[in-house]
């Protein structure tokens, strides 16, 4: 595989971005996933608890857990996982699929309950969320891994990370914030020059945002 400025070259010429390496789930990962914008709630609620669970690790341990969270956390639906009482949480901690943090656990039902008080005041977990889109002037007019690697966090993830906070949210600092924005196409941020930019930038510009 070659390598160029926040990019992978693979053997066939496809250029990605650099932290999906060689691994193919990851490379899946990257290509039919991250950075195409999702207005499912389930999705949404998924995603923001496994960054929380990925907060001190690395997202690929958590992708290659992902089935067995979702087995665990009855597939994220917000209200089934709401219901989850200390028999579950002491079930999950035991529980060797998955990560075994007991704060982190419990911290997902609490925002499960979270969200669900959110799509009773907004509709849907879609509407609220996408209220943080940052507008496309504030955004980068070429995007470089060396930009990344200098933006953990933004404004706008500043911004969503406080509101959530002050709604009961836990696990859900500025960085975490905007690694869900990056992979729920809120933002785009494959790299100048990756494969995938050119699909994810239509996927929203196609997108009926949610309201």
């Amino acid at each position: 595989m070659g390598r160029l400025e926040g990019l992978i070259r693979d053997e066939d010429g496809t250029r990605r971005c650099w932290w999906c390496g060689a691994d193919p789930e990851y490379i899946r990962y990257h290509d039919t996933e991250w950075g195409l914008p999702v207005t499912d709630d389930v999705r949404l609620f998924e995603k923001i608890c496994l960054e929380g669970f990925q907060a001190g690790l690395s997202w690929i341990l958590i992708l290659r857990r992902r089935e067995n969270f979702r087995a665990a956390f009855a597939d994220f639906d917000p209200r089934e996982v709401a219901r989850f009482d200390r028999r579950r949480v002491d079930r999950l901690v035991r529980d060797e699929g998955i990560i075994r943090h007991r704060g982190k656990i419990e911290s997902t039902i609490n925002n499960a309950k979270r969200a669900n008080d959110l799509r009773d005041e907004f509709g849907s977990l879609a509407a609220y969320f996408w209220r943080f889109e940052p507008p496309q002037k504030r955004r980068p007019r070429r995007l470089t891994r060396r930009h990344l690697a200098d933006n953990p966090f933004t404004d706008a993830s500043i911004a969503l990370s406080k509101d959530l906070r002050k709604r009961g949210w836990s696990f859900v600092g500025p960085t975490t914030a905007y690694a869900f924005m990056q992979a729920m196409g809120l933002v785009n941020d494959h790299v100048a020059g990756c494969a995938a930019h050119e699909a994810a930038e239509l996927a929203r510009a196609r997108l009926h945002r949610p309201s």
